[in-house]
């Protein structure tokens, strides 16, 4: 056993949790202060180990191109596509980020954490065609939804997706929005190049390490008591800036910093639950991420997807989600995370929440209750042949949805929100989804909070980082065609990759 005495180290920038998050975050200021040290502590033994792994996400690289929850019907029959229209801003952001960091040596072989896969909008029933087409024709007008298809022909389904036309009963009407533009990203993979990166260029990224606590310091910084997870050690870090990208664990420390802005946040974990194929005949038969519609009352956390993905060169199949629930606000977090939470300046929130979620209660309720047959009675929407013999069930992750204070109550929000200080010595990230596919601008977002003295200084090499960067390239036509074909040749994915079929990867 080591004794109690503590090592005390300083350090400029420390990021809590190895995840795409703080892995984007410290790429991006190794470039504008690489005299600046970086320090990295993640409490597993792995890099992008809870919600960045693979099997941890669905991998879509949220475009809205498929996700029809980013395109709700208005009450006329019209269909709004702002928030579609934002948030493939936002990954286009992500791209030309990743592709500046291709060319400059930053990131290797994006094949390995990038591919190209369709992305299509499934439904069936006449009211629900009716809503498709509505939503392509006001989508596929638009420079950012360019080439976007529709078809309500059998034949055309059965061609382009044979898995899902098997045993189908085309009595009952069809459509599909179908873009070729669709990625599949592997976010654990984009993490650990982006970690590998800042370790080679001087920082220090350290496994099996906790940050227990975080306090403010006269000076303004920031002292941070983190333990050795496998021999006892602890160890003082002094940082000037600190961001915790600790994903469900987020929450705990920016409780604990104090700060104003943390006050009144909670949290409401929520697990996720995946089949995953195991029968590499069916994966081959299937290339394509495919949305469909939410039930009614479902939050948008439960629309239902089949979904390729290309992890370690080799092709899976994924549909889900089915929802669960545990206290635990990490896959491989305690039980008491969430009555641990709960603080006098949140109480009122996460009643609030409990008294005005009973829509969500009941689907939390019901989709516990699901049987394994259950399941696949479901995944038969998709995939009308289906048997149990030929998925298996995996634990996806584990995501902690945002409660913030409303009024005298609170509200539970499906999305991400950045929290930070007034003074820009600490920030984080809260919820879930679309998260990582919007790391880049998420992390964007951090740099102009907490640096704002030095934004119009670095402003000049972001702009070589994202080269529309402070533009809307939904109204800048030209430059969307320029950075989406610069986008397309840096990442490869002007051509499929050659992949494996494999039950798992």
């Amino acid at each position: 056993m080591s004794d109690n005495t503590a090592v005390q180290t300083k350090t400029d920038v420390v990021l809590v949790g190895a995840g795409i998050m703080s892995a984007t975050l410290g790429a991006i200021l190794r470039q504008l202060q690489p005299d600046w040290s970086i320090s990295v502590f993640e409490r597993l033994d792995a890099a992008a180990a809870e919600s960045s792994d693979p099997w941890n996400n669905a991998g879509t690289g949220h475009s809205a191109l498929c996700e029809l929850n980013y395109t709700p019907e208005n009450k006329d029959g019209s269909v709004d596509i702002a928030k579609a229209i934002n948030v493939n801003e936002q990954f286009q952001v992500s791209r030309q980020f990743w592709s500046y960091a291709i060319e400059n040596g930053i990131l290797t072989e994006p094949k390995e954490f990038v591919n190209p896969i369709p992305h299509v909008s499934f439904v069936h029933g006449a009211e629900n065609v009716k809503y498709l087409r509505a939503r392509y024709d006001a989508l596929a007008g638009h420079p950012l939804f360019a080439g976007m298809e529709y078809t309500e022909r059998p034949d055309e389904f059965a061609k382009r997706l044979p898995l899902m036309a098997k045993g189908r009963d085309f009595s009952d009407p069809v459509a599909l929005n179908w873009t070729d533009g669709g990625t599949d990203v592997d976010f654990g993979a984009l993490t650990k190049q982006f970690l590998g990166h800042i370790g080679a260029s001087g920082g220090s990224v350290y496994f099996g390490h906790e940050v227990r606590n975080v306090s403010k310091q006269s000076d303004g910084s920031w002292t941070l008591k983190v333990v050795n997870q496998r021999t006892g050690d602890k160890k003082t870090v002094n940082a000037k800036f600190v961001f915790v990208g600790a994903g469900g664990g987020a929450l705990h420390l920016l409780q604990k910093s104090g700060i104003a802005e943390a006050k009144g946040f909670g949290g409401f974990p929520v697990s996720g639950q995946f089949l995953r194929c195991t029968n590499p005949e069916l994966i081959a038969q299937h290339r394509a991420k495919v949305y469909g519609k939410a039930a009614v009352g479902a939050p948008p956390m439960s629309v239902p997807h089949l979904d390729t993905r290309v992890i370690n060169g080799q092709q899976g199949l994924l549909f889900g989600p089915y929802a669960g629930w545990s206290p635990k606000f990490l896959k491989q977090g305690k039980v008491t995370d969430l009555p641990g939470s709960v603080k006098p300046n949140n109480l009122l929130s996460m009643l609030g929440v409990g008294l005005t979620e009973l829509g969500l209660t009941k689907y939390l309720i019901g989709e516990l209750l699901q049987s394994p047959a259950d399941r696949i009675e479901t995944l038969r929407e998709f995939v009308p042949r289906a048997t149990a013999g030929d998925w298996e069930l995996i634990t996806a992750g584990q995501r902690v949805q945002v409660i913030r204070k409303k009024g005298s109550g609170g509200v539970l929000e499906f999305g991400t929100a950045v929290i930070s200080a007034a003074d820009g010595t600490i920030a984080g990230l809260l919820g879930a989804s679309p998260g990582a596919s919007t790391a880049v601008p998420a992390m964007l977002d951090v740099l102009q909070r907490c640096f704002g003295d030095r934004w119009s200084s670095w402003e000049p090499q972001l702009k070589q980082m994202v080269p529309s960067l402070g533009l809307k390239l939904s109204d800048n036509e030209s430059l969307f065609r320029e950075v989406w074909d610069w986008s397309n040749r840096v990442l490869e994915l002007e051509e499929p990759a050659v992949v494996a079929t494999a039950a798992t990867a």
